[in-house]
Parts: C-alpha cells; sequence; structure tokens
C-alpha cells in the first residue's frame, strides 16, 4: 500500500469551490471539494501517477450535512469519476475531466446526483 510520504511531486492538493449558479450569485467557500490528485507539467489529471497511486487518490466533499471521503477512479476510456461507496448509484462524474486544467480560477464541472454544478479552482499546492 503506497503512503503519502511515497507520492510523487506531481501531486498535488486541490481546493474546488462551488461557483455561481441560479440563485447563488457568487463563489460559495463553504461547498466544494478537496482533492489530493496527480497533475501532469500542464496541470491536466496525469493517468500514469494516478494508476501508480490509486489508492492515494482521495477527494473529500464537505459543505452539506456531513463531509463524504471518496476516491478519484477512471473507467474504461478515460472518464474520471468520485467513487465513495460500492456500486455506481453515489458516483459523481467529471464532466470532460481529463481535459481540464487545474489551475487557479478555473472551472470543473461533476455531475452530482444526476444534476450538473461547477466548481472553481480556489487554490492548488504541493500537499
Amino acid at each position: 500500500m503506497t503512503s503519502a510520504s511515497d507520492l510523487s511531486p506531481a501531486f498535488r492538493h486541490v481546493r474546488l469551490l462551488l461557483a455561481r449558479e441560479t440563485g447563488r450569485p457568487g463563489v460559495d467557500s463553504m461547498a466544494g471539494y478537496d482533492l489530493l490528485v496527480p497533475l501532469q507539467a500542464d496541470s491536466r489529471l496525469d493517468p500514469a501517477e494516478w494508476k501508480k497511486h490509486k489508492d492515494i487518490c482521495r477527494v473529500r466533499k464537505f459543505g452539506s450535512a456531513e463531509d463524504r471521503i471518496g476516491r478519484l477512479r477512471r473507467k474504461p476510456g478515460g472518464q474520471w469519476y468520485v467513487d465513495y461507496e460500492e456500486g455506481e448509484q453515489d458516483d459523481e462524474i467529471g464532466f470532460r475531466l481529463g481535459d481540464e486544467r487545474f489551475v487557479t480560477g478555473e472551472y470543473i464541472s461533476l455531475k452530482e446526483a444526476g444534476k450538473m454544478h461547477t466548481y472553481q479552482v480556489a487554490r492548488v499546492e504541493k500537499p
């Protein structure tokens, strides 16, 4: 099993905050995700490093009744998603997540319970 001390230099802590939506005039700093993921030099997810360290690629969703802890996963064909429990009923699918750049100020979309939400990258830093 890989530990945090075994992480490659590609790993970053990324904070996503819920972006402006209908009924929400601005970014919501109380709702979002914390990700521990490997990024390539162009700030995109690094599939090769992810594959080596799948068990370390964690996701914490915050802002609802209680935080949820999951893992970043990748389906055959390359679609990224957040996996919380066995089965697919609670998975949150990333919209073109492999193409997105994890750079402060950029936007990332995730489908949660059948509804797409947009998040702004608030911070990217070394763990």
